[in-house]
């Protein structure tokens, strides 16, 4: 014998003590081995399997990285459905929550029950669904709308802290967990790029979920993407009885399990560990939003079932929106789609709720002169929601600083097209008159191809910027007549990239009235206005020949409202606009049955939340197809309340108000179908 270790024998100890190292060092943070002993065996594997093809398995480390891009990403109907959560915000919102569940016990025959609370950091990130079948990792899947997701087997297969294969697995094991990047692995990330000439990335989130939704693979193996397991879902052979023995159960099989979490025996205790975490969450390496509170007791779980979509054993603690103080380096303007200009702020960098803020919204004229604030002043800057930065106020002592600079005036010429600017008489917005103005036809434009009208996928804020400025399009009309071969002359059009964003151009000329109207830009009419308004008249002939007292009649449709649209749509450049959509073939008639025809005439509604499987536009699009109204705001005059996930506020008034509150399958059982 040559003494030579057999090669498949070699692989698989390989196999076996990466595998082994790879937990060390990803899921318990104590490796046995440096970087580059741990090379030095992945670099062998690698020769090994090069040399014999026939010895690669599916769980071999060497398989992470890449793989063949797919076309697309698949719907996958997740098993069990991945619940939303309630929210709570204070120490009194999570008491109440804590006396509910006993209520609900109590009418279950269970008087004072003993809750063991398990409290993990509210990570911000994308959640996963990950299937194994006989212990191989067969599935993995984003939460979607909590039904159904997208199947991103290929890219969670390059997260080196994601078991390829188990031992003593279940037959069927679902794990779910989430994918982000820690602040440290997204600076460095950032300073790559920079240095590569590269556009950095605005948060840590938003890039882990655009990362796992790429369609190569070998994207999301060039990013520092980790995961942290949570939870387990359907399940076959794996008996476990609560939440923290599943949590003990993933670390013992591979999975990486946050150290924060906790148990705790009193919600007392509950209480304070929220408030810490709410503390030190600029001191973590990863970004938390809120800490998720579950009852640990699965059976306790059994008992307490959900509401709706909303589990009523577990809540998020939800932190409150962060601020931090800048500088107000200057104030700058934009045109919006009708000419009006917005004031925006520079500010100087600074880091609220884990992002990196450099602009922050001012409102408008009156709202800045109201806060008086000046350039060069100390600013508060808070992200409301988390989302959205704003400039609150100026700091107290810079009110008192005798060197603070004159009050900024808005601009007396457009800041794009340098056409004096007018206001007039009680409006809140200085104009750019100048319908030619490049800010009002690309905010025109941009506002036409969005989601919520025309919904033209591909069409970025990028891409309409390129075409008005190369003159291939100067109004909305210009998108139905583009051409491949100007679209490939274009930079980021490669030849299937322009088929796909001709193929959406098409699609769009099959949206609804109401969308077209809305898509069009007409003062004073915006998403629930135009859906009203396309149900009132039915067809865009009958709408145009109307007067402002026969458009006053719309719901939700006042004196002066009706006045604008009026004149707005005698406009003659507004009525060529419509003439050549027409021509381009876009739908400007009401489909279904006129209102008080429908199954649904005389009925309104509001929707809240987000629902299983209806976008909010497709919802109200039924609703009116059927004869009914849709409101943005529940009152008494409002019949029923659609609620989904996260309902919020809406539904609160609802139940006060005595509204009929249904969810999704009550609305399409209203509707017949």
């Amino acid at each position: 014998m040559s003494g030579r270790p057999d090669p498949d024998a070699r692989a698989a100890e390989l196999r076996e003590q990466l595998a082994y190292h790879s937990q060390r060092y990803y899921v318990e943070d104590d490796p046995e081995i440096g970087d580059e002993e741990y090379d030095t065996l992945y670099r062998e594997l690698v020769e090994i399997e090069a040399a014999h093809p026939e010895l690669v398995t599916t769980d071999s480390p060497t398989q992470r990285p890449g793989g063949a891009p797919v076309e697309r990403l698949e719907k996958v109907v997740h098993r069990q459905p991945m619940l939303s959560l309630a929210n709570v915000r204070s120490e009194e919102e999570l008491r109440a929550w804590v006396a509910r569940m006993r209520t609900h016990l109590a009418r279950e025959g269970i008087e004072n029950p003993r809750f063991r609370f398990v409290c993990e950091p509210k990570i911000d990130g994308l959640a996963v669904s990950l299937i194994y079948r006989d212990g191989v990792l067969e599935r993995g899947a984003t939460r979607g709308n909590g039904e159904i997701g997208e199947d991103v087997t290929h890219n969670l297969r390059t997260i080196a802290q994601i078991p390829r294969q188990i031992d003593g697995a279940p037959a069927l094991l679902e794990v779910r967990g989430e994918i982000y990047i820690s602040l440290p692995d997204f600076q460095a990330l950032n300073e790559r790029r920079a240095e590569q000439g590269l556009s950095t990335f605005m948060n840590p989130r938003n890039s882990a979920a655009g990362t796992i939704r790429q369609l190569d693979p070998a994207l999301s193996a060039q990013r520092p993407l980790s995961m942290w397991a949570y939870a387990i879902g359907a399940v076959e052979g794996l008996e476990l009885t609560d939440q923290w023995e599943v949590l003990a159960w993933l670390r013992e099989h591979g999975f990486p399990v946050s150290h924060e979490i906790v148990i705790l025996d009193e919600e007392e205790a509950v209480v304070t560990q929220c408030l810490e975490w709410q503390r030190r969450r600029g001191a973590l390496d990863f970004e938390i939003d809120g800490v998720v509170v579950k009852v640990s007791d699965f059976e306790l779980q059994r008992r307490l079932g959900a509401v709706g979509r909303d589990p009523r054993w577990a809540v998020a603690w939800k932190f409150p929106p962060t601020t931090a103080k800048t500088r107000l380096i200057a104030v700058h303007w934009n045109v919006g789609k009708f000419g009006d200009l917005h004031p925006f702020a520079e500010l100087e960098p600074v880091r609220v709720g884990g992002v990196t803020v450099r602009m922050a919204t001012l409102h408008n004229e009156e709202d800045l002169a109201r806060k008086d604030l000046r350039e060069g002043d100390e600013v508060i800057v808070l992200r409301a929601g988390d989302v959205i930065p704003q400039v609150v106020s100026p700091a107290p002592h810079a009110l008192e600083n005798p060197d603070r600079r004159p009050p900024v005036r808005v601009p007396s010429r457009c800041p794009i097209c340098a056409t004096p600017t007018v206001k007039p008489a009680g409006a809140v917005f200085t104009h750019c008159p100048n319908r030619e103005c490049p800010g009002r036809q690309w905010q025109l434009l941009r506002h036409f191809v969005s989601r919520g009208a025309m919904d033209i996928d591909g069409l970025g804020e990028k891409q309409v910027g390129v075409l008005l400025e190369r003159g291939l399009v100067r109004s909305a009309v210009d998108l139905y007549a583009l051409r491949e071969d100007q679209l490939l002359e274009l930079d980021g059009f490669a030849e299937i990239s322009a088929k796909r964003l001709l193929a959406a151009i098409e699609a769009s000329r099959r949206r609804p009235f109401a969308r077209v109207l809305f898509a069009i830009g007409i003062e004073e009419v915006g998403e629930v206005t135009a859906r009203n308004v396309a149900a009132q008249f039915r067809h865009i002939d009958a709408l145009l020949a109307a007067t402002p007292a026969e458009i006053e009649q719309t719901p939700g449709v006042g004196p002066k409202m009706a006045a604008t649209i009026a004149e707005q749509l005698a406009d003659p450049a507004h009525r060529e606009l419509i003439s050549r959509l027409r021509t381009a073939g876009l739908r400007f008639e009401e489909d279904g049955p006129p209102p008080a025809e429908g199954p649904l005439a005389g009925l309104g509604f509001v929707l809240t939340g987000t629902l299983p499987t209806l976008t909010r536009e497709a919802a109200t699009e039924l609703i009116q197809a059927a004869g009914g109204r849709v409101a943005s705001a529940v009152s008494r005059k409002t019949d029923y309340l659609v609620a989904g996930d996260s309902a919020g506020s809406k539904l609160a008034k609802a139940e006060r108000l005595g509204v009929t509150v249904i969810d999704e399958a009550g609305l399409l059982k209203l509707l017949g179908a």
